[in-house]
């Protein structure tokens, strides 16, 4: 079994910045998709794509899927908060409220996964540090969005309180895939992704009835393959991947990260100007960060001790 690291190494940082900015592209397309598709729909497109890639890959690979009931039951529920919930809550949300604000509240999740590793598990402990890192986190992203995102906080409860649960819900999810630490990523996510696309396949035929509407075009269809390949398939591998090896709260650490994917996606593909508030909430943003992984604190005491000692040691000479 994996040994969970409560600091992230070299590695885990790298794939957790290429998380980030895998699922902040998924806020662009999804929005894409969601002008011409149901929410319902757009989920299920999202999982079922990303299931025919992951069954694909495992085939190709020479992997094995488990062949008892009782572990796919137990993919059955984190499939359920871990896609099913989240995403469907998220992108209904995302019709009524500003993006902006759906991603300061989507935030929120590495602050329930640190209360609810703490309270369910025991190598998962919440500590000052992490606390103030996260807070600092939420912080940033608000400055980052833009305090603007926040003055529709109240006037559509619903949608916000959506946005609250499916955040909750991930961290649910996080905690509860500790228990497949022994299994492969790649297998890991398939089988989630597959019991997704099971639930969501009846739930958006019958609630949205996709075929009652008009083809989409080809800019949703692209926006669709990329959600489910790229946003899910390749996403949920570096996911899981980083769940085994860090545990939930270090995995979860990507939702405070996407805001800065998509400033800087918005940049580069959307030649979207960058805002001095958003260079100062990355700034931020990377104090909360270098808080909760706590090393460069522990080398500032260490080297502050080291002063202090020398200091004594010269004026006993003396």
């Amino acid at each position: 079994m994996p040994q969970v690291k409560r600091r992230m190494g070299a590695v885990e940082w790298v794939l957790l910045v290429i998380l980030s900015i895998v699922w902040g592209g998924s806020f662009f397309f999804s929005t894409v998709a969601l002008a011409e598709l149901g929410p319902l729909t757009v989920v299920m497109s999202r999982v079922i794509l990303a299931a025919l890639v992951l069954n694909l890959i495992v085939r190709i690979t020479g992997q094995r899927l488990p062949r008892d009931w009782r572990t796919w039951g137990m993919f059955l529920v984190l499939g359920t908060f871990n896609n099913v919930v989240p995403f469907t809550l998220i992108f209904w949300a995302e019709t009524v409220i500003p993006s902006g604000l759906a991603s300061v509240l989507n935030a929120t999740s590495p602050l329930f996964a640190a209360i609810l590793a703490h309270i369910l598990t025991r190598d998962e402990r919440l500590t000052a540090n992490r606390l103030r890192g996260v807070l600092v986190g939420i912080v940033a992203v608000v400055v980052i969005v833009g305090p603007s995102a926040l003055q529709a906080v109240g006037g559509q409860v619903l949608p916000q309180a959506a946005v609250l649960v499916a955040s909750l819900s991930y961290a649910v999810a996080g905690i509860f895939a500790k228990r497949f630490r022994e299994l492969p990523s790649l297998v890991v996510a398939t089988c989630q992704v597959t019991c997704s696309s099971l639930i969501m396949a009846p739930l958006a035929l019958l609630v949205d009835r996709p075929w009652l509407g008009s083809m989409p075009g080809m800019r949703t269809l692209g926006a669709l393959l990329i959600l489910g390949i790229i946003c899910t398939a390749v996403g949920y591998i570096i996911y899981f991947r980083l769940l085994s090896t860090s545990g939930a709260t270090n995995a979860i650490l990507v939702t405070l990260m996407v805001p800065v994917s998509a400033v800087l996606l918005g940049a580069l593909f959307l030649h979207e100007p960058v805002l001095l508030r958003q260079v100062l909430g990355m700034l931020l943003l990377t104090v909360g960060l270098l808080t909760i992984d706590g090393r460069p604190g522990a080398w500032l005491r260490e080297r502050l001790g080291r002063a202090r000692r020398g200091a004594a040691s010269a004026a006993e000479c003396e």
